[in-house]
């Protein structure tokens, strides 16, 4: 697991999913929110958005309330808050 000192934010899949509701895990607006995304999605979408984010794929891992699915996750470098990495990736997806 990144740790906070190491300045990698942990970005999973089902923050973009629009069949998730917030309560569920969906962190962006429905309307930026799409269906299904994939880490290696995220990480396109981050890459195009700020070239120093610097994503990486961890494609065994899992989001905490979804555990028996092995999604996925994008690690990438903090450079802001992380609702506005988020938004920035969610409007490139």
């Amino acid at each position: 697991m990144p740790s906070r000192k190491e300045g990698l934010l942990v970005i999973y899949p089902e923050y973009f999913d629009s069949a998730l509701t917030k309560k569920e895990g969906r962190r962006v607006p429905r309307n930026l929110a799409c269906k299904e995304p994939t880490p290696e999605a995220i990480a396109r979408a981050a890459e195009a958005s700020d070239a120093s984010l610097e994503p990486k794929i961890e494609s065994k891992s899992s989001h905490p309330r979804f555990w028996w699915e092995k999604r996925g996750r994008v690690l990438v470098r903090k450079r802001q808050s992380k609702q506005k990495t988020l938004l920035m990736i969610a409007r490139k997806l």
